[in-house]
């Protein structure tokens, strides 16, 4: 796997909640550590997205924002 963005991290998908439209996949990246991301649902099937698997988190630092009061 090739892609231009600098931020790949792999982790193993703990769990995957499908919805309507989305699909909330929450990935553990280390022990304790988990991301989650939300994508089309299509895309998740495309990718055949299960508990168990594989999957990377890549990060495009344009789009990821944060903020506290």
């Amino acid at each position: 796997m090739k892609v231009s963005a600098r931020n790949a991290i792999k982790g193993t998908v703990k769990t995957v909640v499908p919805g309507a439209v989305n699909t909330e996949i929450t990935l553990e990246i280390a022990p304790g550590i988990e991301m989650t991301a939300i994508i089309t649902k299509i895309s998740a099937e495309e990718l055949k997205i299960s508990e168990g698997k594989m999957a990377y988190a890549v990060i495009k630092s344009s789009d990821v924002l944060l903020a506290v009061d």
